[in-house]
């Protein structure tokens, strides 16, 4: 199984809530999707970017997404004692059932 591991920081002077959290994600997925829609003509605007430039725009709005569910985990983590690490290891056995791994 190949994995690609992310250590993502907390962020510092903030106070996030659940809701705060959410509601940042789902900024942030739409960035991305706004990113990979206009990058890709899907807007029905024509943007003329190299490739690498459209991926790296991409990548930057993906990192995004990712620390705002790493902040998540954090959140959960501070609140309700919850293990990620540990959730994590049930997550991978989910994708096993479920034949993707």
């Amino acid at each position: 199984m190949q994995r690609k591991t992310l250590s993502l920081p907390k962020l510092e002077r903030l106070t996030p809530t659940l809701e705060s959290t959410m509601l940042k994600i789902t900024e942030e997925v739409g960035e991305l999707a706004q990113a990979i829609g206009k990058f890709r003509g899907l807007s029905g605007e024509e943007t003329r970017m190299p490739d690498e430039d459209v991926v790296r725009a991409i990548v930057t709005e993906l990192l995004d997404v990712a620390q705002t569910a790493t902040s998540m985990m954090f959140v959960i983590e501070d609140l309700y004692g919850i293990d990620i690490e540990r959730e994590v290891e049930r997550h991978i056995e989910k994708l096993r059932r479920k034949g993707y791994l």
